[in-house]
Formats: C-alpha cells, structure tokens, sequence
C-alpha cells in the first residue's frame, strides 16, 4: 500500500504533518517505525510483523532514507529512539490505530493469528502472581502474542500517553490524572505477616509489644521508607520497631526472612504462595491495616482495540482466578508452624 509522501515537522512537542508531491512511501515503512517503536529491537520487531530480521533492517534503512534522520542509535540495552523519532511516536501510533479500526472494525477477531508484543508495567508481586498463568494461556489460544514486562523512568501516565506501556497494574493513587485513561479492577488485597518456620514470635499470641522487639524487614517500591498505619500504631503506644531491611523488592524480602530472624508484613497473596515453598510462618498482624484494590490501567486509544481488549480481558481472567487469602489462611490462631 502506498501514500503521498508526508513530511513531518515537529514544534512545541507538536507534530504537523504536510503533503509533499515528490513520490511515494510504502505504508508498510510505517507499520515497521511502529514496530521499532514499540519493540526497540529489530529482532522483537521483526517476530512481531513476521519478517525476517534482515528484511526489517533493510525497512529501517529505507526509513532513514525517506526521514532523513538516523530514527534510532544502539546501546547495550536495545535500540533508543533519536528525538526526532521520539517526537513522532505519538503521531506514528494514533494514525496506525485509527487506520486500523478503520479498515477492520468489523472483521472478525482471531487471537491464535494475532502476533502483537504488549508492554506492561507490573510489579515483581503481580508479575509473580499472575504472569506464569497468563503465558500459560497465551500459548494455548494466542500463541503469536508476547509480554515485555519493563520498568519505565517516564512517569506512569504518560508512559502509557505516549505509547511506551500498553497496560500498567497497580493500586489506583489519589490524586493521579484519569482523563483519557480507563481503569479496571482485578483484586482486594489484605496483609498478613511472615516469619520464618519456629521464629520464637510466631509462638503463642502476637501481640504489639512482641511485634515491635522484632527487627523488620520493609518493601518501598518506590523507594520511600516508613511503614505508614504499623508505625503510627505503633507511636501511638510509645513503642518503635527497628526495620533492618529495606527493599523495592517483593520477592527478595521473603528469601530474606526465610534466612533470618526478621519479620514483615506482605500482600496476602503473595505471603500465602511463597509459605510453602520457603517454609514461612504467617500471623495476623497485630494492629489492623489497610488493604488496597489492584487495579489495570490504559489509554482511551487503545479501548477499542480487539487485540488490547483480548490481553486484558486474559489479565482479568487470570485475576479472577487467585485465590482469595481465607480467614484461617491469615489467622494467627491457624498459622503455618513447624511440623
């Protein structure tokens, strides 16, 4: 398929687009920038349009040609995008999408024949909890669909604004933008507390006193201490806990109380999954906390999209599928002890 060659100036953060009578472009370049875009990797562009990886690099240098800009530079982590590129993005992506659904709004939708990469951003827990279920689905009914799961310095919202994430999974927070933005609910989530098998605080009653002579480990995903509605409590009663060990990390926390005299506080879920396999005890915690909602965020651009509403509704699928943390699961009068 061919278009009028179109010239792209950028200003202000705005692209215009202009009409130029000096020959003609394959729209199929156009499909591969998206794809380049998207993927930053010839090889992952290349899988996902089902070319060669030779043919996509031959594509890329027919767009610098055409751009006259390098459009992307190496670097050990994959392909960056040069600004120029960058300030297309957005343009490049609307204009396919809205192509798109244009010409096959109403043509059936085939997972098993969609060969699509999905960007998302979830944390190590969700990606723990829900990503092996989910690959385990794809394979069977949408064998040609990928999962990037990355981590973006570009704020979440305009992440997903610009393109760099398809979906994000997290708790909804007070205060962040929600216009052009679609939200879904996947879970409640509550806490319980770990320790490993015959810490002597698992044994018999724990209350708050016992709580705070314990030394504690901490997760701070986003890399800011404190542990909120436990340490007022705590205050409250004139009493402070020593946290030991502070980490963005869900899944290292646990390996570390399994290994020492530590204990935390963790995402039920999660907790309960990983007790078995690292001989973990669980209690309630002694002070009431407050759970929160996870939730599965993306752009209004991609609403409409078949392929976009398949991967969500499989993430919504796998969501609905954890088990929920029962009462004797989190009860310190039914918790997990040495044999």
């Amino acid at each position: 398929m061919y278009v009028a060659m179109i010239s792209v100036q950028c200003n202000d953060d705005r692209c215009y687009m202009h009409a130029m009578h000096i020959g003609a472009i394959d729209l199929n370049l156009v499909v591969v920038l998206r794809a380049l875009l998207d993927e930053r990797s010839v090889s992952r562009a290349a899988r996902r349009l089902g070319l060669s990886q030779s043919a996509t690099s031959h594509a890329l240098g027919r767009l610098r040609e055409v751009i006259q800009d390098p459009l992307f530079v190496r670097t050990r982590t994959g392909l960056v995008p040069t600004a120029r590129a960058e300030a297309m993005a957005s343009s490049v992506r609307a204009s396919l999408d809205t192509l798109n659904e244009t010409l096959f709004a109403h043509a059936p939708f085939d997972p098993s024949t969609v060969r699509r990469t999905f960007h998302v951003r979830p944390s190590d827990y969700v990606e723990y909890l829900m990503i092996p279920k989910l690959i385990e689905r794809l394979v069977e009914v949408a064998p040609g669909v990928d999962i990037f799961a990355r981590s973006t310095a570009t704020e979440p919202a305009l992440a997903l604004e610009q393109g760099e994430l398809d979906l994000l999974i997290q708790p909804p927070r007070t205060g962040e933008q929600t216009e052009g933005f679609h939200m879904e609910r996947l879970w409640d989530e509550q806490f319980v507390g770990i320790a490993r098998q015959g810490h002597p605080l698992t044994r018999g009653r724990v209350t708050l006193e016992r709580f705070a002579r314990a030394k504690h480990a901490l997760v701070a995903p986003r890399g800011q201490p404190g542990g909120g509605r436990i340490d007022e409590a705590l205050r409250e009663r004139g009493l402070h806990r020593h946290i030991a060990y502070t980490t963005p990390s869900f899944l290292a926390a646990p390996q570390v109380i399994a290994a020492t005299d530590l204990v935390m506080v963790l995402p039920a879920r999660l907790a309960i999954a990983l007790a078995g396999q690292l001989r973990l005890a669980t209690f309630e915690p002694p002070v009431e906390i407050p759970g929160f909602e996870m939730a599965m965020f993306w752009h209004d651009r991609h609403d409409s999209d078949p392929a976009h509403a398949f991967i969500r509704g499989e993430f919504a699928h796998v969501a609905a599928s954890l088990s929920a943390p029962t009462d004797s699961s989190r009860s310190g009068k039914r918790r997990t002890t040495d044999r």
